[in-house]
């Protein structure tokens, strides 16, 4: 025998040394070998299925995608779990020999793994009901942004400042989420303004009308409307309300714009913009002596 048989028996025998028993089963290093190029093989073939169920054969029908990610996860996982249990018997592990390990071990996941799995249970709910979706404006919580992904455990949401917040799906389930986008990305908002008491509402109106059509990101229709709010303490208030499909996920931005054109044409058109204002009185305090007097 050569040094190369030698060397390749001596590696044969290494891989065949038993490590431990199961049951009437003996695990080896060659078994372990086996077990571990099987489940790489099933991840990766898994993987693609996944894929061409999501993005090929579904990708057919009218389904929506968030439902065919989940068809497609789900069956992903059932190849998984039917796949992981024919790898060990085919390694020669028999799972009678396991039954009382996994009933243990099957317990002891329930207990530990309950935040886990109540996250996995409520991904599946968000991804038939689409409650979120990938692109939607959310609002969960003190968490404002877009979503970007959204999986079996936990939903990705992008915020204004691009950083990227994991939030499990059990919060969109157990907790309140304002959806700014749920049917299509037009919104309203309403902005207030108010003017002093001498100057004409009729004229204020026509003001703020004009500036709010004037921006190319306010929706003609619906229309801009303004709105006579109330008789402030100092002020005459009005509620510009305007309709837009660009700024769902900025309003502050277009509130900045929209105030920086109004001050604008207030200065231009001689509108003057009150400030609180209070009136002081002093009353005179009798003086010690007079008190004496008295």
């Amino acid at each position: 025998m050569d040094d190369a048989e030698k060397y390749f028996q001596d590696i044969v025998d290494f891989l065949s040394v038993p490590i431990f028993t199961v049951g009437n089963s003996t695990i080896t290093f060659w078994t372990l070998s086996y077990l571990l190029l099987l489940l790489i093989m099933l991840f990766y073939i898994t993987k693609k299925l996944n894929k061409i169920i999501i993005y090929k054969l579904l990708a057919k029908s009218k389904i929506d995608l968030g439902v065919r990610i989940a068809v497609g996860t789900i069956f992903r996982y059932a190849i998984l779990t039917f796949g992981f249990i024919i790898i060990i018997q085919t390694v020669g592990i028999n799972l009678n020999s396991l039954t009382v390990l996994l009933g243990a071990l099957g317990v002891g996941i329930g207990f530990g793994l309950q935040n886990i799995t109540n996250n996995f249970v409520s991904g599946v709910i968000i991804l038939f009901e689409r409650p979120i979706k990938v692109g939607d404006r959310i609002e969960v919580g003190n968490i404002n942004g877009d979503v970007t992904n959204i999986s079996m455990r936990a939903t990705t949401v992008l915020t204004n400042d691009n950083i990227s917040i994991i939030v499990p799906n059990s919060e969109f389930i157990s907790s309140t989420v304002i959806n700014w986008s749920h049917t299509d990305k037009t919104v309203r908002f309403s902005f207030p303004v108010g003017v002093s008491y001498k100057e004409d509402p009729e004229n204020i109106k026509n003001i703020l009308f004009t500036i709010a059509s004037e921006n190319t990101d306010v929706l003609s229709e619906p229309e801009p409307k303004v709105l006579f709010d109330e008789y402030g303490d100092s002020s005459l208030m009005f509620n510009l309300s305007i309709w837009t499909n660009t700024y769902s996920d900025k309003p502050a931005l277009l509130k900045s714009q929209l105030y920086f054109e109004i001050f604008k044409k207030f200065k231009e058109c001689g509108v003057e913009i009150p400030f609180p204002q209070r009136d002081l009185y002093i009353k005179e305090m009798p003086s010690s002596e007079k008190i004496l007097n008295q």
